[in-house]
């Protein structure tokens, strides 16, 4: 574009927005409205002081939680207002949002492979998008965005897949045919400058101001040349019988207790069992089985009723299997209780742990687990720690 013989150029910044529940929790989260993970902030904080002295006209963001709330690295200290677009949006995944990975590798395989490959055949069940439909939606939105913005700088947040068919576009390809181009970490920034309606990407996917230890990729094997979701471990969840199948429980908790207190002692089998029985016929999501494979990896026990006045889920039981300690594969559990408690308008989650347990007291502090007080009449010592899993920390 030129205005009196002067190149006027458009410069669009396209970031991803900060890790966020689905990264961590190994979700699918398209249009689902997953919050910031406490890495996440780490994230935002350092791309704000990346951004800090770098000229911003405007900054846009899809209407997602996620993205608005990576912005404010932007917006709030530019002194710009934030403009959300409806159509910046992941691609919308329809009966998948909110499943597992693990689950779906295990029903609905070949459509994943198809996600995977970035097929043109894929099409997510239900209501949910191809390809081709999110590449048009996002490309359009963002060709708007520049004509509305000649000769000025532009930010624009976004998410993972919508960005890949942006710049595939730019490219002159379909989504499908650039498998080649990389994936991108969370905060990752891409630079676009347009002339007209031409575009040059001066880099993609940078995230050189992510150290590696609130780097998310850093963390994580599927987004590799070759290696594909496989990489990593995704686990599923199924309801355990325990009218029919308590032996597991048993099992898990008095070797937890064992493992914990070092003895028997104050041992109450039969009422942590009645008490879980209980709750799985109310609910029979209340007490799942954490599966990898076709094999039992952990147990997750949740108690809809306590808590409930204070607007908390509680979880009674947390357990994963000895030889399947200290593999990152617990905080996948927490996914799951976020997946029961949210829908029913629960805003934190809360667990009881021994005070001398100092590995899970660790685990539990590294997810955003505080202790909030300690509970009265127990045969032995425990913490009540507590987790926000709403919205209000981001908002503005």
């Amino acid at each position: 574009m030129e205005e009196k013989g002067i190149k006027i150029m458009t410069r669009v910044f396209l970031i991803r927005h900060a890790e966020a529940e689905g990264n961590l929790y190994r979700r699918v989260h398209g249009w689902y409205n997953s919050t910031i993970t406490d890495m996440g902030y780490r994230q935002i904080a350092a791309l704000e002081h990346r951004f800090k002295n770098e000229k911003i006209d405007a900054v846009y963001a899809s209407d997602l939680f996620r993205t608005r709330t990576t912005a404010r690295a932007i917006y709030p200290s530019h002194g710009l207002p934030l403009e959300t677009r409806r159509e910046l949006r992941e691609i919308h995944v329809g009966d998948w949002e909110d499943q597992t990975w693990g689950g779906l590798a295990r029903t609905d395989p070949e459509r994943l492979n198809l996600f995977n490959a970035v097929s043109p055949l894929f099409e997510a069940p239900g209501d949910g998008e191809t390809y081709a439909q999110i590449q048009a939606r996002v490309s359009r939105a963002l060709r708007r965005i520049v004509a509305d913005h000649p000769g000025q700088t532009v930010a624009v947040f976004s998410h993972g897949v919508a960005i890949r068919c942006m710049l595939s576009d730019l490219m002159g390809l379909f989504v499908c045919d650039a498998m080649d181009l990389p994936h991108s970490d969370n905060t990752a920034v891409s630079l676009v400058e347009f002339d007209g309606d031409r575009a040059k990407i001066v880099f993609a996917n940078d995230n050189s101001h992510l150290p590696e230890e609130i780097s998310t990729f850093a963390k994580q094997q599927w987004w590799k040349k070759n290696t594909g979701s496989l990489a990593d471990t995704n686990l599923w969840f199924t309801s355990l019988d325990m009218e029919n199948h308590s032996d597991l429980y048993r099992m898990c908790r008095r070797e937890a207790w064992l493992n914990i207190h070092g003895t028997m002692q104050g041992y109450d089998e039969e009422r942590f069992y009645r008490d879980a029985l209980a709750q799985w016929k109310q609910d029979h999501r209340a007490v799942t089985c954490a599966m990898l494979d076709d094999k039992a990896v952990g147990l997750l026990q949740m108690d809809t009723g306590r808590y409930a006045e204070l607007g908390a889920g509680y979880m009674p039981f947390v357990y994963m299997m000895p030889n399947r300690r200290k593999q990152g594969l617990g905080v996948q559990l927490l996914g799951e209780a976020v997946s029961l408690f949210r829908p029913l308008g629960r805003d934190r989650l809360r667990l009881r742990c021994a005070p001398d347990n100092a590995i899970a007291q660790r685990f539990y502090q590294r997810y955003g687990f505080r202790k909030v007080g300690e509970e009265e009449n127990s045969a032995v010592p425990l913490d009540i720690l507590e987790k926000y899993i709403g919205y209000e920390r981001g908002a503005r």
